[in-house]
This record gives structure tokens, C-alpha cells and sequence, in this order.
């Protein structure tokens, strides 16, 4: 049985959404799947949330946690704050009481803990979140999105080996292509750091294609996007932004007449597979690449729906052994295929 531990006090919305999206895995999606949910937070709170539902209690367990760790409170507060619900959840990780942990809280805490109690896989000297976006060819991976803010170059080289393993295994992909994210394609464009990172990119044994600017992404120029935390999470931010204004401007603009509507209700389902290929909560959350135990991170509005995604999501990754395959392919490509 796969156990999911869930941070039940992380992000905007909880505890409501996360304790509905928990029992709506449980008594919706995954029926016919062999899992266990254990929510971590404040016991008598997650409890009286859970009153709304009918569910099998066998399957959700609560383990409390005394503290919250707010988004705005420095990473390093899961050393003050210990029986916060972040480092609750992540010790039941490390102790081998759950398979993967889940949470819309503090991105800084998050990876700070997740990166203090859980081991990283060989090689790997920081994990990266990791986000699948789509383009016109399918999905682009982009590492990192958000966790790592300042990077030292070597780390970059770590992100793009994850990549580059995930998109093969996960999506089949052979010898993926790898971009770079600049202010520019050409060569001497770019910071210290992208510089720095294209000479040890262009000396590795991979796919990499060079600089790429953020607008190409969409386009399936690359397969795997490679940038620090700060830009990736500018990407990912302003993407969300404007899909959300886009598809705002167009349902205003296709209820605001009859004509309109009427061509609206012919169009429905164009739209909706359309909208459905930009939904966050499809995909439910990032992964934290190069931990040997799976972390997730959501969005920090997440709705019960993102949980959802996270918990199938996780599913997933356990049923198809992506840790083992992951650090398999890892030690395959460093070893092998990686020369700089």
C-alpha cells in the first residue's frame, strides 16, 4: 500500500482544501488504487473538517503537528519551529512511515527540510523542482522552478542530468534535447552564470541545443528547460498569469451577446480540451528531483483539485518505481555518458 503523507496546514487554503481533496482521491479517483493518506497538521482542526465527509477511515490517518510554518517565514524556520506540519511530514518520509510527502506550504522550507532530512541521490548536489509545461509538441520539463534561487553553475549541470533522465523514462523521449534559458540565443549573451553554464553544457556528452529565451519555450524547442529557481519561477508565474487572463478575456468576450454564446456552446468542447492542456491542477504539483524519497510541491492556492493531481501524481511516481529508476539512470549517466 502506497501512503501518502499531506501537509493538511500548508498554503492559502487550507485546511479546507487539502482535507476535500485528500477524501476526494480517496472516494472519487482512486478507489480501485491501494493507498493510505496520513494528514499532518493540527489534529482537532483537520478532525473537524473531516466531519463534512464519509470516507473510509481506515485509509486517512491524522498525525498532528503543533506549528506552522507561514510562506513568509524564513527557510530556515523548520530548525525553530520542529513540530511544525513541513517537518512532521518529512521525518515520517525519513523514518519510512510514508512513501511521499506532499505540501502547498513554504517552498524555502520545504526543500531546506527536504534537503536536511532526506538523502539526495548520488551525485546530485541540490534537488530541483520540476515542472512539466506545455507546448506544441507535447510537455517541456523545466528544472528549476522555484527552489533554488542562487545557484552555483554545477548545479545547473545536476538539473539538466534530472532532466534529462526523467524525460527519457517518464516520457520516453530519447536523447532529449536541452535548452537554456537567457536573454538571448547567442553565445556571449547572458549573466556570470549562464555564461558559465553554457561552456560546462557545451562540454557535456548531452543534447544541448544552447541559450533559449523564455518565449521559445512554448514552441517545444526543448525538451528540457534548464535556468535557476529565480527565473524558473518568473516563467512559471507569469505564465500561469496570462493563461488565466486570456481564457478570463475570452469567456467575457464569448457570454457578452447572444451570437457570442451561442458560438460559445458550439466551441465548448474545443475549449475545454484546450483549457485542460493549461490546467495546473492536471498535473497537481513539482517534484523535487534528486531526493532518494518523493517530494511534491503544489501551488500554494492549491485547490482540492491540485491535491488531487498531487495525489495521483504521487501514485505514480510509486507504482512505476521512478526513485529506483531515476537513480539508476543517474548513475548510468554520470558515469557514462557525462565527460567534461
Amino acid at each position: 500500500m502506497h501512503i501518502i503523507a499531506i501537509d493538511a496546514m500548508g498554503g492559502d487554503n487550507s485546511p479546507v482544501e487539502i482535507v476535500k481533496g485528500a477524501v476526494t482521491s480517496l472516494n472519487q479517483f482512486l478507489v480501485d488504487k491501494k493507498i493510505k493518506i496520513i494528514l499532518v497538521g493540527k489534529e482537532n482542526i483537520i478532525r473537524d473538517e473531516l466531519k463534512s465527509y464519509t470516507y473510509d477511515e481506515n485509509l486517512i490517518e491524522i498525525k498532528n503537528a503543533t506549528e506552522i510554518i507561514k510562506s513568509d517565514e524564513a527557510a530556515m524556520s523548520i530548525r525553530t519551529k520542529k513540530d511544525s506540519s513541513i517537518v512532521v511530514g518529512l521525518n515520517l518520509l525519513k523514518e519510512n512511515k510514508a512513501d511521499s510527502f506532499i505540501s502547498a506550504g513554504s517552498t524555502g522550507a520545504l526543500l531546506s527540510g527536504a534537503t536536511l532530512k532526506i538523502k539526495r541521490i548520488n551525485g546530485i548536489s541540490r534537488p530541483a523542482l520540476a515542472t512539466l509545461l506545455p507546448n506544441k509538441k507535447g510537455f517541456s520539463l523545466m528544472l528549476d522552478s522555484g527552489a533554488n534561487v542562487d545557484c552555483k553553475p554545477s548545479y545547473l549541470l545536476d538539473f539538466s542530468l534530472l532532466g534529462i533522465a526523467y524525460m527519457e523514462n517518464v516520457l520516453g523521449i530519447e536523447n532529449p534535447r536541452v535548452g537554456l534559458v537567457n536573454v538571448g540565443t547567442e553565445k556571449e549573451k547572458g549573466n556570470t552564470l549562464t555564461k558559465e553554464v553554457y561552456e560546462i553544457l557545451s562540454s557535456a556528452n548531452i543534447n544541448f541545443i544552447g541559450n533559449i529565451e523564455a518565449r521559445d519555450i512554448s514552441s517545444g524547442i526543448c525538451d528540457v528547460v534548464v535556468c535557476d529557481g529565480f527565473a524558473g519561477n518568473l516563467i512559471l508565474k507569469t505564465a500561469e498569469g496570462y493563461s488565466k487572463f486570456i481564457f478570463d478575456t475570452i469567456k467575457k468576450e464569448l457570454t457578452s451577446n447572444i451570437m457570442n454564446k451561442i458560438g460559445a456552446f458550439l466551441s465548448k468542447k474545443a475549449f475545454k480540451k484546450i483549457k485542460k492542456s493549461f490546467d495546473y491542477a492536471e498535473i497537481g504539483g513539482a517534484p523535487f528531483l534528486g531526493l532518494t524519497s518523493l517530494v511534491i510541491k503544489t501551488h500554494g492556492s492549491a485547490t482540492h483539485r491540485d491535491i488531487v493531481g498531487a495525489i495521483n501524481q504521487s501514485y505514480k511516481f510509486y507504482n512505476g518505481k521512478m526513485i529506483e529508476k531515476l537513480e539508476h539512470l543517474m548513475n548510468l549517466t554520470t558515469n557514462n555518458k557525462i565527460q567534461i
